[in-house]
């Protein structure tokens, strides 16, 4: 299995849920798993019901593999549904959204002042003239105003492609023109560990390269911080619209089929993937997943830690829980940076739950690996007690951060939800449901009511339990995207090309004997680097497009804090390589290598090593094996190099690993 991660999947440490936890859980009758697979669509459609809908659907699926379509025939709004029915309520002064900046800035919004502000801001884009069907861009920070644009879109029925804050000009370019925006949505800039983050400046490069775009509406986060270009008859001031935008706006009646949002993600030939997600399936999918996985109750003050741009943000930040009426909590800026604007305040995360009474915590294990490694007297220096439930998402988490997690954020009482999804899926599909599922470290544990998950071998074939082999999913779900935006016949290759009619979501997978499923990583050539896929592929074509390098080939190695980290092993054109001895040059040019990269695809691409190679590990038809490019990174014993074209290669490339290393 390409790219697995160690799990101890045979460990037999177990963690029921604690009697009054169940007592009070939203879900807490194991027989609800029996009912739901045993008629999903009765099951969706139980969900479905539990919203507002314009107009019921006739039909619960209509499904023509690998298509499906939820609730056909029915129509509703999602800003209605997360917003509207909740402000024209009793929860009208409930808080929303609570939101703290880095430097230590705060605001809260009730239902009632988010219903104003969504209908203000989709009264703006219509004023700009953006129309139903019609694509808008953000390139925001995590700021409320990222949430109400979201909302906003959707009330007017625009789709909204979001483009993670951190990602660079060129990749904001490449996805703005790929879905063909009219209008881009951002900000000045941002705070990064008490650094400005320039937005503005990159989204004035990209939009150079972008045609379709007519106006760019530019947010002001840093004050007078940071200097700004406005270009005349394209920038606009967010403020200024606001402050001349209508306070009513009629939600749009949308088909349950409407596109909602288009989300990119990376692709193992290079090119990002346009991920097409709709509307009532999605939120569908989301609500029912917020409220039974997260448990969420009426008082809970819930923080998923994610970034709005990546998909755990749209389903977990918030559709899903204001869908179910949750007061979410956003936090701007690192997990280590103080209120102070001094660095090293490795207990920002504890310190704001302690101080806003944080009751549910869904955050990655990037960041409680790095929080093992700074130490338990950062969390064990503050209140945690107001924790009830804790959550883990991005990738596996091994069972040492589990344990960790359990002992020292929630001191041995909150359940643990680890779960596993994609930005494909929409939704969560593996997970404990804490009221009910015994759960053991390392384990997703099992498939949500109504989703049929299995593993397989390579011929589709279910495989007994304690074998290793391929997830997949047999039934469709409300929440999966539907196609690739503009590419139909992609989306069939990638996803439904190796089972037919059983979707592939290129993960490996192990059952143990209890019927837990156990995540072992990527079976293709994506990397899960810090819970974010990126496409290692992408990265070789970039590096490529250097001057001095002549080829290259990327890995993922295992990296203790981000689950992988990107290694590139690069050819350099003859006339351009440092001379032998020169390490200067050659540690120069590394350098500049990572740079290029980071400025291409954006500091999370950003290689951690480079190895400067006379050649690669190929086979006799040429392709490059990564697989033995992994095992020199990670210090393995060598796999099988007899299909190699020359075996020296390898052995040079341990011994150069090596010596660059130390």
């Amino acid at each position: 299995m390409s790219n697995e991660i160690a799990v101890n999947w045979q460990q037999d440490r177990a963690f029921a849920p604690s009697p009054e936890f169940v007592a009070n859980a939203n879900a807490n009758d194991p027989d609800i798993y029996t009912r739901a697979n045993a008629d999903p669509q009765a099951w969706w459609e139980s969900w479905a019901e539990q919203l507002d809908w314009i107009q019921k659907w006739d039909t619960v699926l209509e499904w023509n593999a690998p298509h499906s379509k939820w609730f056909v025939g029915g129509k509703l709004n999602v800003s209605a549904n997360c917003v509207d029915r909740h402000a024209l309520g009793v929860r009208r002064d409930k808080r929303a959204i609570v939101w703290e900046g880095e430097p230590g800035d705060q605001r809260i919004l009730t239902f009632g002042e988010l219903h104003t502000e969504v209908q203000k801001f989709a009264n703006v884009l219509k004023g700009l003239g953006v129309e139903k069907g019609e694509r808008v861009v953000l390139y925001m920070p995590m700021i409320p105003e990222a949430a109400i644009a979201m909302l906003a879109c959707t009330r007017i029925g625009a789709v909204h492609s979001i483009v993670f804050g951190g990602f660079s000009a060129e990749s904001l370019k490449e996805r703005t023109n790929d879905c063909g925006a009219k209008v881009i949505l951002t900000a000045d800039g941002y705070w990064r560990r008490g650094n400005i983050v320039p937005l503005k400046a990159t989204t004035d490069e990209a939009v150079e390269g972008c045609p379709t775009v007519e106006k760019v509406v530019v947010l002001n986060r840093l004050g007078d911080k940071i200097s700004i270009t406005m270009q005349e008859g394209r920038d606009i001031w967010w403020g200024d619209l606001v402050a001349q935008a209508s306070a009513e706006c009629t939600p749009e009646p949308m088909d349950s089929e409407d596109p909602l949002f288009i989300l990119y993600t990376s692709g193992s030939t290079g090119k990002p993937k346009g991920i097409l997600h709709t509307t009532s399936g999605y939120l569908t999918g989301t609500m029912a997943t917020s409220k039974l996985v997260f448990d969420l109750q009426e008082d809970d003050l819930y923080w998923c830690s994610a970034d709005v741009g990546w998909v755990t943000g749209h389903s977990y930040v918030v559709y899903g829980p204001l869908a179910n009426g949750a007061t979410i909590f956003m936090y701007e800026g690192s997990p280590d940076w103080g209120t102070e604007g001094k660095g090293g305040a490795r207990d920002r995360f504890w310190e704001m739950i302690e101080r806003h009474k944080i009751t549910i915590l869904y955050t990655a294990p990037t960041l409680i690996r790095a929080c093992m490694k700074w130490g338990e007297e950062h969390p064990n220096s503050h209140d945690l007690s107001s924790l009830r439930l804790l959550g883990s998402v991005g990738e596996p988490i091994n069972p040492e951060a589990w344990l960790w997690y359990h002992e020292n954020i929630g001191k041995g009482r909150c359940p643990i939800v680890d779960t596993w999804w994609q930005t494909e899926t929409g939704a969560i599909m593996i997970t404990p449901l804490p009221g009910i599922v015994t759960t053991k470290p390392g384990s997703a544990t099992r498939p949500f009511p109504g989703i049929q998950a299995d593993i397989v071998d390579e011929k589709g074939n279910s495989l007994p339990d304690g074998q290793k082999g391929i997830l997949v999913i047999r039934q469709p779900w409300p929440s999966m995207l539907r196609t690739l935006w503009g590419n139909d016949e992609r989306y069939q290759q990638v996803y439904w090309s190796k089972f037919e009619g059983i979707y592939f979501p290129g993960d490996g997978a192990v059952r143990d004997a209890d019927g837990n499923f156990w995540l072992l990583g990527r079976v293709d050539d994506i990397m899960l680097v810090a819970g974010h896929n990126i496409s290692t592929m992408e990265m070789e074509s970039t590096l490529v497009e250097h001057p001095a390098v002549a080829e290259a080939a990327v890995i993922g190695k295992a990296h203790d804090v981000k689950g992988q980290a990107p290694v590139a092993f690069v050819i350099i054109r003859e006339h351009l390589a440092p001379a032998p001895g020169d390490t200067a040059g050659a540690q120069k040019l590394r350098d500049e290598l990572k740079k290029w990269v980071g400025e291409k695809l954006g500091a999370i691409c950003r290689p951690d090593d480079v190895i400067l190679s006379a050649d690669l590990p190929k086979t006799r038809s040429g392709k490059i094996m990564r697989r033995l490019l992994r095992d020199v990174a990670e210090g393995r014993v060598l796999g099988d190099t007899t299909t190699l074209a020359d075996p020296v290669v390898v052995a040079s490339l341990k011994e150069k690993y090596s010596s660059e290393e130390n």
